[in-house]
């Protein structure tokens, strides 16, 4: 059994067979829509022999074009 935690699948529980093999390290939910697609990651936490937790990656933080220098 495998257990979302944060953003759009917060709360969401999955439950795998033996038979789809190992859960993936990292699962991508894109959000389509209207506007630009909205990407989320989760990263697994194993907890014990077939249970597991899926927490949300923090967003990645561009770096701050600096300002102060001129072209």
């Amino acid at each position: 059994m495998l257990l979302f935690v944060g953003g759009p699948l917060d709360g969401r529980v999955e439950i795998r067979e033996a038979r789809h093999g190992e859960p993936l390290p990292t699962v991508t939910h894109v959000h389509l829509h209207g506007g630009p697609k909205v990407v989320h990651r989760y990263d697994l936490e194993p907890l014990t022999e077939g249970l597991g937790v899926y927490n949300l990656r923090p967003p990645a933080r561009k770096p701050a074009r600096d300002e102060s220098v001129a072209d």
